[in-house]
């Protein structure tokens, strides 16, 4: 079958049933294109997480090296996203210039670095500022690759991919939880502490596939090898038709009267939710060792059960969302879920029973991520979607900073993790309402900046 034959069945599909639904050739090009690339960007998440919450684990043991409190530890926790913030956005425009596979290349072999300088850090400034400088190599990582899913797959068809290649996060803390929970029990091998040398075994691999990408990567659909002449035509024609087909494409900048409302609701509904994401994934280890009578390999292995549930809220979640195609009712509906959990938490007074219901927060707050990204990629017009993706990214993950420095400081102030908790519960209610009621209140900005 050729191209002309696999765009022919594609208009002939679409007129018999509904706009973004492809035939069987056509899907059997995209299910080419995901075997081919979600499992190695896959791993390659799972690596950019991992050096990102390892943190969350050489926590256990670090506190007295450095002389840190509470306050201190979440400050050093939430300073990532200040690097973050600064480098997401300028991420993308670099991507678009020189390429994915130069670009992940580069940031990938940087934060291994970091990652593993970070066994080095002895006092809270060295902490903060290798931490600062994690957040800004890492910062064109998930905004690249988000960016990257819009080269390869239709709008209709991204929010799985989406889901599957950040279907890596809860892979990242299950696999932190149980190689933590081994290495963490390394202390004194060659007379370095076990938190040390957490940092540079997670460091490693990514400067290693951060090479492997370099000759592994493909940056757009026309220099794919590994797809038929006919393939690639039909996959680059059916994305250049969709771009063409935004009607808003015209000149359009990043902040117009069109476009303002959208960035900036987009970017106030992912801080929502990553302020609870980012507050519960960094201090999860402290609060599982505050059951009592946990060890800190037995911790980093008990992490291990909520992160199960990550995995299962990211697939059914967006798994429906797919095949529905609604976006904002399951956004809004899973920070649902996870607000809920984490209240009940605070309730809880017997440890398994909490362990229960920070599961159910684990599978509602990252049933959110797969249908948001599908939604704000959908919402976004084409010639923007490059800087509006890292600038949402960037913009958003300052929940990140917030969320873990807020559970610190209230933690120390009250000896617990109550107040954050409730913290936490409230931010994502908010999600839920931007979520929910976003048509409105896009119809709305709208009609003020008109």
């Amino acid at each position: 079958m050729n191209a002309d034959d696999l765009a022919s069945d594609v208009k002939d599909d679409t007129q018999k049933t509904s706009p973004g639904k492809i035939d069987q050739a056509g899907r059997k090009v995209l299910a080419k294109v995901a075997r081919r690339l979600i499992p190695y960007m896959f791993s390659l998440y799972i690596l950019s997480y991992l050096d990102r919450i390892n943190v969350s684990f050489a926590g256990l043991q670090m506190y007295d090296d450095l002389k840190m409190t509470d306050s201190d530890f979440g400050l050093g926790l939430a300073i990532f996203f200040i690097g973050y913030f600064i480098f997401g956005a300028p991420g993308n425009m670099v991507m678009e210039r020189i390429g994915a596979r130069r670009w992940i290349c580069a940031i990938m072999v940087v934060w291994g670095a970091i990652t593993m300088a970070l066994a080095l850090a002895n006092s809270i400034h060295s902490f903060y500022a290798l931490r600062f400088l994690l957040g800004a190599a890492e910062a064109g990582f998930f905004p690249g690759m988000i960016l990257y899913l819009t080269y390869w797959f239709p709008e209709k068809q991204r929010g799985l991919a989406v889901a599957k290649f950040m279907a890596a996060i809860p892979a990242a803390g299950v696999l932190g939880g149980l190689i933590s929970a081994k290495i963490l029990e390394m202390g004194g091998f060659m007379g370095l502490a076990g938190w040390k040398w957490l940092f540079i075994i997670t460091g490693f691999p990514s400067i290693l596939m951060g090479i492997v990408t370099w000759f592994f990567l493909t940056d757009r659909p026309q220099y794919a090898n590994w797809l038929t002449a006919d393939e690639k035509t039909w996959l680059s024609e059916t994305i250049d038709k969709e771009k063409q087909s935004c009607a808003s494409d015209k000149s359009v900048k990043l902040f117009t009267r069109e476009t303002s409302a959208t960035l900036a609701l987009l970017s106030l509904l992912y801080f929502s939710l990553t302020l609870g994401m980012y507050g519960f994934q960094l201090w999860l280890p402290q609060i599982i060792k505050g059951f009592g009578g946990l060890s800190d390999s037995m911790t980093a292995l008990v992490t291990v059960i909520p992160a199960i549930f990550q995995a299962l809220g990211m697939m059914v979640i967006a798994g429906s969302s797919e095949r529905t195609g609604e976006r904002r009712v399951h956004v809004a509906v899973s920070a649902i879920i996870a607000a809920a959990g984490f209240i009940l938490t605070i309730f809880m007074t017997n440890p398994w029973m909490a362990l229960v219901t920070l599961s159910i927060t684990a599978f509602g707050i990252w049933g959110t991520v797969g249908p948001f990204w599908s939604l704000g990629t959908s919402l976004l017009p084409s010639k923007i979607k490059a800087p509006g993706i890292g600038f949402i990214n960037s913009t958003g993950n300052l929940g990140g900073f917030v969320g873990p420095n807020v559970v610190g400081i209230v933690k120390e102030a009250s000896g617990n993790f109550h107040a954050g908790l409730y913290t936490m519960a409230a931010s994502l209610l908010l999600a839920a309402c931007l979520s929910f009621f976003s048509e409105k209140l896009l119809k709305r900005g709208t009609r003020i900046g008109s």
